[in-house]
């Protein structure tokens, strides 16, 4: 709860130093853009002095990142803004610093219950593209909105949608006013001056402290001279020329027990949710990147807490919420910052700023306050090179970062968030239920020389390696080899769970059918089942294809299977095993899980003793095995034994898998030792070990050889001599 604890007692005079330089450094950038923020956030520019002050004094007590510096930030303002202007236009006698402060309070209890309950994993499931698109969509509405202050242009509503302002401004352009002369001066002045300090960093590197330091003072500088200039017009005249920020209120003169009332509380509702998504989302992304940046990591819910309790706080300060701010914070990183007591020190800066410059804020122009705030949103903007990178990577989550950002321009920061959000999470279930399945073909690669390790033969062999890859692979296409004919091998690239158990069996079905042929003659049209679909004179024209005998399914990237994907593979077998008119042998490789492992043991294809119920040899096309039955099954009906009590009758003799031990007892072998136990050992590499289980393999290649083996017995044919594999 309290990290301070674990270093503090190490703090020294150096530490000191650093974060005094750091914590100053934030403090003359935070006192401008807190009152430009507060502006955008329709409240009146103490508040965001206020917000500035308590969320740089609390965090350090519960930080676990050195470089976040928290307060007042653009998207978060932006929210506010919009949500203040709702409720004071349907509740005339609520104010707006009465929705922020209820909004710090609420925001907060909420941000500390997720905090507590450990609940910082939600943020995971919120990718960073549908961070950066309702950032960037609320930067670009941010600067759209400062664009009237900025010439100066009354009388347009700046919280309607940025697309709105956008005409309203080019609308009302010949009204600009001469404040433009100060926005447009500041913005150049702000760009100019951190281009020219980059350039010159580059060219002189010994001075690229104090370059930095420079840069980092240019806000400062221009609400400097800006106040200065607008003092020096104002000079004699009862009517200001221009805009400027009046009286600023020395002091905490908003300190008081938040006021809740039930009409207030049910006003903000429905801002709420996407007010706690900024916080968290907002603050643990910067946090996280800074993290990784300077090498230490941090804990996504002791910094939720961090932030709840902040804006809990906040709330008797008549603060609005506030969270981490990234150019601050990469301020903050750049200045040396060594403990999170560096927040201290910029809060004195901004107490300062309350209790001795307040009568010097009077004259600040509003237009410099939004070139600042546009100045300060621009870093937000995901640019050209971030969209062409994503592209390459993801066109789904550029199609997320896309929509938020038009979401955004056209309606409200709200609905960026939750239509990003919301995206996010169906196509992450998309993906899920819809895993891509691929059917394999073979590479080769070099041929070495192995041993076969049986108890009752001892030969070397040289066995051909291959590499498994999609039939359609692009590069490798032109190379890749079909397997022996009746044996196919598939990938799953998911977890085989419930949401998506249908969609693999119909895929494993389907991969089938495409490449097999269906066993016996051509049926006619009579004895045709009423739900086979099958067109009879296609299925002559498949005559070529083999029977299906084994198919091999590459589980290497499956983490899990549950009960129904465990029940829609026995699906699959079960049709394939009608379609081919035998038992199927289903092999797996790569079973990286145990409990993967343990499921299909469970369910009878570690030794594949029939898993259609039959008991006498003969395949039994109309008992279907329920494996965990939904509804108990009849006791009317034919009995079906599990697969444990099916697996226990190993020793009668019946169906193919028993029939091959039979064959290799015939022939003077064990099919364990030969088979089963068999390792196959490459070069310098150790010898590959085998699994109990003749249908569960460690290598791809080592599966392939069992059921060509296999293939040669039910064919009625001697073992093949050192098949090529």
């Amino acid at each position: 709860m309290f990290p301070i604890v674990t270093w503090i007692h190490r703090y020294n005079f150096q530490w000191l130093v650093r974060d005094l330089i750091a914590g100053a450094t934030v403090g003359v950038v935070i006192v401008p853009q807190s009152m430009g923020y507060a502006k955008l956030a329709m409240l009146s520019p103490q508040y965001g002095l206020y917000t500035a002050f308590v969320g740089l004094c609390v965090y350090c007590l519960f930080a676990t990142s050195k470089d976040i510096s928290i307060g007042p930030t653009a998207v978060m303002s932006l929210l506010v803004g919009q949500t203040v202007t709702r409720v004071t236009t349907e509740y005339p006698s609520i104010t707006g610093p009465q929705v922020a402060v209820v909004l710090s309070l609420m925001t907060g209890i909420i941000a500390m219950f997720i905090g507590l309950v450990r609940l910082g994993i939600l943020v995971d499931f919120i990718p960073a593209p549908a961070i950066a698109g309702f950032m960037t969509g609320s930067a670009i509405t941010i600067t759209i909105g400062q664009c009237p202050k900025l010439f100066g242009i009354k009388g347009i509503n700046t919280q309607d949608s940025a697309y709105l302002i956008f005409g309203n401004f080019f609308k009302n352009l010949p009204n600009t006013q001469v404040d433009v002369a100060f926005g447009l001066t500041g913005l150049l002045w702000l760009y100019g001056i951190r281009f020219a300090c980059q350039k010159l960093t580059t060219r002189y590197p010994k001075y690229e402290k104090h370059l930095f330091y420079f840069s980092i003072m240019r806000n400062g500088i221009l609400v400097i001279f800006g106040t200065l200039i607008a003092f020096l017009i104002n000079i004699g005249k009862t009517t200001s020329p221009i805009s400027i920020l009046k009286t600023v209120p020395a002091g905490f003169q908003a300190m008081h027990v938040p006021v809740l009332t039930t009409e207030l509380i049910s006003a903000i509702a429905s801002s709420l949710p996407s007010a706690v998504i900024i916080l968290i989302l907002e603050h643990v992304a910067i946090a996280k990147s800074f993290g990784r940046i300077n090498d230490y990591q941090i804990n996504p819910d002791q910094e939720i807490i961090a932030i709840g309790f902040t804006n809990i706080w906040a709330a008797f300060f008549g603060a609005y919420p506030s969270t981490g701010s990234f150019s601050r914070t990469a301020i903050k990183a750049r200045s040396g910052v060594k403990t999170p007591i560096a927040g201290i020190f910029s809060a004195l800066v901004v107490l300062l700023a309350l209790y001795a410059l307040t009568p010097a804020f009077y004259f600040i122009p509003d237009a410099t306050l939004s070139a600042v705030v546009i100045h300060a949103v621009a870093d937000l903007v995901s640019g050209p090179a971030y969209i062409k990178r994503l592209a390459k990577v993801s066109l789904w989550e550029l199609f997320v970062f896309v929509a938020a950002v038009l979401i955004t321009f056209f309606t409200s920061v709200e609905y960026g968030i939750y239509v990003s959000l919301g995206l996010s999470i169906v196509i992450l279930l998309f993906r899920i239920a819809r895993p891509r399945f691929w059917g394999l073909g073979r590479v080769p690669l070099s041929t070495s020389t192995g041993s076969n390790t049986s108890q009752k033969v001892q030969e070397s062999e040289e066995i051909q390696k291959y590499l498994y890859v999609p039939t359609n692979h692009p590069s490798l296409g032109p190379l890749v080899e079909d397997l022996p004919a009746g044996i196919l091998m598939c990938r799953i690239e998911e977890s085989v769970t419930y949401p998506n158990s249908s969609f693999i069996s119909d895929k494993i079905i389907t991969y089938a059918k495409q490449n097999t042929r269906r066993h016996g003659a051509v049926i006619s049209k009579g004895d045709r089942a009423w739900n086979d679909d099958a067109d009879p004179v296609k299925e002559a024209a498949r005559s070529q294809l083999p029977i299906l005998h084994a198919l091999i399914i590459d589980f290497s990237s499956v983490n899990r299977l549950d009960s129904s994907g465990l029940q829609s593979i026995a699906d699959a077998k079960n049709t394939l095993n009608r379609y081919s008119g035998h038992d199927v042998e289903f092999h797996f490789t790569n079973l990286v899980q145990p409990s993967i492992r343990r499921s299909l043991i469970v369910a009878g294809f570690g030794n594949q003793i029939r898993l259609d119920g039959s008991s006498n040899g003969e395949h039994t096309q109309n008992v279907h095995q329920e494996i965990l039955p939904v509804v108990p099954a009849s006791k009317d009906g034919p009995r079906q034994r599990p697969a444990e009590d099916r697996r226990a009758k190993a020793g009668n003799g019946n169906g193919d898998v028993e029939d091959v031990l039979e064959v290799y007892e015939k022939n003077g072998e064990d099919f364990k030792s030969s088979v089963d136990t068999q390792s196959i050992s490459t070069g310098r590499s150790i010898p590959i070990p085998k699994d109990r289980y003749p249908f569960f393999h460690w290598s791809s290649d080592e599966a392939v050889l069992a059921a060509t083996r296999t293939l040669a017995f039910r064919n009625d044919t001697s073992e093949p001599e050192s098949p090529k594999l």
